[in-house]
């Protein structure tokens, strides 16, 4: 990929880990915090979007109350602390460089739910329409683990997705992606670019985060997954790197790049990708598979070898491999039931074993999203 074409991004996430901004104490690092908003409000003075999604929260609360959380009731309550030190550190920073933002505190029900989805996409368009820079965090006081994203880098992918940006930037404490440890193995090499996540890359991102954030290069592959199938460019680098937002966005070489897929898909197709929550599951044959990946198909019944999940007939499902790799997401023209009856049939047996045959397809290629 040229990063010569990153120039044209005109609405950019950053995504900013806990160890970036907090010392191990989980106090807030002043210096780290200041460079870091002085960097994002110089990118939105050139004109672009900018959307902060920030960790801390729990590590500011670890600072101010002086001890770490033992249950997740204590892990929430560091969280309500924490968050709004986190603001007003914000609020005072870019203040100073005439800047307003806004807080956005989201769950995993904010994506899942379409009606949710759509609301926090108008929210975010409405403030970025107004000049505003969001501030994103997850809802950490209240979210128990249903309604959890895990971690912070899924979900600037997320907000990436929901905002139609053109480019996922996840600051980290190492420089990108190596083919090994760099902090065991000092002949560590740093990969420039990835177009495909592959085992051997999925096997080497075993690095953890710090002991107060919940990432790790693994979130971090995950939050790729999503980027790059929903046709956004997504580089993790160093947030030590002086000017890293401004050199990134300039198409210069730093870090590591994920270059996407595809182009970005609608709004609707964007939910079903990132968002919804499947309610059941639709195991396909290589055949299926295929078509699905590699000629824009909808899945036909006969590619069908396996339905689970008791669910109605307009339903999200999760269209898997046979080895179990979930390939697409789709709203399923039939209930799990008649599914299950006509599964490896023919389209035009459909009427001969339901006694009706409403759809030809048991997923339209058009109500279907690649992940």
């Amino acid at each position: 990929m040229d990063r010569g074409s990153l120039r044209g991004s005109k609405r950019i996430v950053v995504k900013v880990g806990t160890s970036s901004i907090t010392y191990p104490t989980g106090r807030i690092n002043i210096g780290k915090m200041e460079r870091l908003v002085r960097e994002l409000s110089d990118l939105h003075n050139s004109g672009r979007s900018v959307i902060l999604t920030t960790s801390g929260a729990v590590g500011a609360g670890v600072g101010k109350l002086g001890r770490m959380p033992e249950s997740l009731p204590q892990k929430q309550a560091m969280a309500a602390v924490g968050q709004g030190i986190l603001m007003q550190m914000y609020e005072k920073f870019f203040s100073e460089y005439s800047q307003s933002v806004a807080q956005l505190l989201l769950t995993r029900d904010c994506f899942s739910n379409p009606e949710r989805y759509h609301n926090s996409r108008n929210a975010l368009f409405a403030l970025m329409e107004y000049g505003v820079i969001p501030i994103v965090n997850e809802n950490d006081t209240v979210a128990v683990e249903e309604l959890k994203f895990g971690d912070n880098d899924r979900l600037s992918a997320m907000v990436a997705c929901n905002a139609d940006a053109d480019l996922l930037i996840i600051l980290s404490d190492i420089a990108g992606l190596y083919d090994a440890d760099p902090r065991r193995n000092p002949n560590a090499r740093l990969i420039r670019e990835v177009s495909v996540i592959t085992p051997e890359i999925e096997a080497n991102s075993t690095t953890r985060g710090s002991n107060m954030s919940s990432g790790g290069m693994a979130t971090k592959l995950g939050a790729a997954r999503i980027a790059m199938a929903n046709g956004i460019p997504m580089v993790i680098a160093s947030s030590d790197e002086p000017d890293v937002l401004r050199r990134i966005a300039d198409g210069e070489d730093l870090g590591t790049c994920f270059v996407p897929h595809r182009e970005g898909y609608t709004a609707r197709r964007q939910w079903l990708a990132v968002g919804s929550a499947p309610a059941g599951t639709v195991t396909v044959d290589g055949g299926a598979e295929r078509a699905i990946l590699h000629q824009g198909g909808s899945l036909l019944p006969s590619g069908v070898l396996r339905v689970e999940g008791d669910f109605p007939a307009g339903s999200v499902v999760s269209i898997r491999s046979a080895e179990g790799r979930e390939v697409a997401r789709g709203i399923s023209s039939y209930a799990s039931d008649d599914a299950r009856r006509i599964l490896g049939r023919r389209s035009d047996e459909i009427a001969g074993i339901l006694g009706v045959c409403d759809f030809e397809e048991l997923v339209h290629r058009n109500n279907m999203a690649l992940v």
